[in-house]
């Protein structure tokens, strides 16, 4: 993603305002009372020197009282509109931004797991604060007044054309002048507003990492390496943020000291324009050198407005380039569905167009080649089956794939090479939903949401009873622990679930996954977190919930898998070994090396 060829301006600019969609009529209303504050600003300068021509050559007040009325109505109405348009586009930012966050949200939920491997989860959640927030801000102030400040340009070239064609055409002169110089500084200055939302990313991804490993920091004594790291990426932060605002800042200087010399040149010739009878009078020469110094006011609230522009331009290519991101593929068809038989029973079925396949749970590896960046191969020509209502265990050191198999059989990773069938069906005609709805999984790595623990459990299905979550938790033995808390079920739980320890996150887990009770369930590591004593009594309640279901089981405890029907050796991504217990131990290889202690993994 940040290889990518950065989008042009306009291209970014036509996609955000794709997301005005049915507000757009808000937005068209918004411009038209922008443009009318222009004009009542434009119309009262030009106004004011109708008045001064009136009171110098009449002495009937009452067309001055007109005029002077007129002038009144035109300031009071603009003040109106304005603040009209400011409260409406206030409005439709907010709306604009909480599309756009949404868009943000289904993305995430989206994109595949290989993409969170490969990104910060700081950088991620960058674009949800930073890059939106820069958004809202020009949205809310900076948008508006963009358009103000081109009315008022085309406004005052109308009114100076109105009073003399030469005057006026040496004020375009000076106006093509300074576009032309903030046109420059402003293509220049883009890249660096570019990099300075990226360096905010990077910033709060070290500050992510920082707070989640403090414990590790603290406990290695490593605070002056983590804060020199970040003093790092902060200083990468100041010479982007320099650099921008050094090219910013230089907008406005320029454009007061050439208005010095516009209005210095514009003031003497109007005077001879004056002199000579080629402007009416004293009003038109007052009206064209206030139009004269207010030229310059557009462009200096352009550069006043141009770093929240350019800041948010820079956010939302980045929004654009993480929504661009190629979502997780599903091309599957086959749904599972509960189906009633002939008895009267629901059972599940897989729906094949007409055909109706039992969901059994029976996996199959059919020389499966995997590797997660194409290079380094993780499994190697892998095959295996796992019949309904078998368990089946997976040992060997770190990095053998055991866990990869279990990605895998979710879809989290396409194969490179040959077939992973369910029920007799490759996984890739399977639809993601019904797939990933009747497998369960608990991992070594538990993670609990923010709320209660009811609501923890019930995760893996929604409609459960409070009676089924209890009974659930009563399976892996958790219920007695929840009990002793203060709040029962009802405790809240907070980052991640600290507030427990982790062999009861890993209770709660446990729970979760015999609430959904599928027919495939796949336990990672799921004790490893437990003490002895607590393990061998879950132990018993996992034997009752694995009865009739395939399970898949990855374990370093061999105690915890010597009662599997089927045991698979794994060494640099191929199956070394495979057999019962028993049959394994009589082979006397490398499983028997392990199992008497002769050999650890790593």
């Amino acid at each position: 993603m940040n290889n990518r060829r950065p989008q042009s301006l306009f291209s970014t600019l036509r996609r955000l305002f794709k997301y005005f969609g049915n507000y757009k009529y808000i937005l068209i209303v918004v411009m038209i009372l922008v443009a009318y504050t222009s004009f009542a600003n434009i119309f009262g300068s030009y106004m004011v020197g109708v008045v001064i021509d009136t009171a110098i050559k009449n002495k009937d007040h009452s067309e001055l009282v007109r005029y002077v009325i007129i002038l009144t109505s035109t300031y009071g109405a603009g003040v109106i509109c304005d603040l009209l348009y400011t409260q409406l586009m206030s409005y439709l930012g907010q709306k604009v931004l909480y599309n756009l966050r949404k868009n943000l949200a289904e993305q995430v939920q989206n994109l595949p797991i290989s993409y969170f491997d490969k990104h910060n989860h700081g950088q991620i959640m960058s674009y949800f604060t930073n890059d939106v927030d820069s958004l809202i801000n020009a949205l809310n102030d900076s948008f508006a007044n963009i358009i103000l400040c081109v009315c008022n340009i085309i406004g005052t070239i109308i009114i100076l054309y109105l009073i003399n064609v030469y005057l006026a055409t040496i004020v375009l002169f000076f106006m093509c002048f300074i576009s032309a110089f903030i046109y420059w500084n402003t293509k220049k200055t883009r890249k660096y507003f570019r990099a300075q939302q990226k360096e905010i990313a990077n910033i709060n991804s070290k500050v992510e990492e920082d707070i989640l490993g403090m414990k590790v920091i603290k406990a290695f004594n490593h605070e002056d390496d983590s804060y020199n790291k970040f003093d790092e990426v902060n200083k990468a932060w100041l010479k982007a943020s320099t650099s921008s605002f050094f090219h910013v800042q230089l907008n406005i200087p320029f454009n007061v000291s050439l208005s010095y010399i516009e209005f210095t040149i514009c003031s003497i010739l109007g005077i001879v324009f004056l002199i000579h009878g080629w402007i009416p009078g004293i009003g038109a020469l007052t009206t064209y050198t206030v139009s004269v110094r207010q030229s310059v006011q557009p462009f200096n609230m352009f550069a006043m407005h141009i770093n929240s522009i350019l800041t948010a331009l820079a956010g939302a290519e980045r929004i654009f380039d993480f929504l661009d991101e190629p979502i997780e593929s599903d091309n599957g068809k086959i749904v599972l569905e509960k189906v009633i038989d002939e008895g009267g029973n629901k059972k599940l079925y897989w729906i094949k167009d007409n055909d109706k396949i039992p969901y059994k749970g029976e996996i199959q590896f059919k020389n499966v080649t995997f590797s997660y960046n194409g290079k380094k191969i993780v499994l190697d020509d892998i095959s295996f089956d796992a019949e309904s209502g078998k368990k089946i265990a997976f040992v060997g050191s770190t990095g053998a794939g055991k866990t990869t198999i279990i990605s895998l059989i979710n879809r989290f990773y396409n194969i490179d090479h040959g077939e992973i069938l369910l029920d007799g069906i490759n996984i890739k005609d399977i639809n993601l939903y019904s797939l990933r709805t009747n497998i369960a999984v608990v991992t070594q790595d538990t993670h609990l949401f923010t709320g209660t623990i009811e609501d923890n459990i019930r995760y893996s299905r929604r409609h459960s009873s409070k009676e089924e979550i209890i009974d659930a938790a009563k399976l892996v033995n958790a219920h007695s622990f929840i009990q002793m808390l203060p709040d029962g079920y009802n405790t809240i739980l907070q980052d991640d679930g600290h507030n427990l320890s982790e062999g009861q996150r890993q209770l709660i887990a446990l729970a979760r996954a015999a609430l959904s009770m599928p027919q495939l369930l796949i336990l990672d590591e799921a004790t490893s977190n437990i003490d002895t004593r607590s393990e061998k009594l879950v132990q018993a309640s996992m034997d009752k919930l694995m009865e009739n279901r395939t399970v898949l089981v990855i374990a370093h405890r061999l105690s915890t898998i010597k009662n599997s029907d089927e045991i698979l050796y794994l060494e640099n991504g191929k199956i070394l070994e495979s057999g019962s217990n028993e049959e394994l131990l009589k082979l006397k290889g490398k499983y028997y090396l392990l199992y008497n202690g002769k050999v650890e993994l790593f």
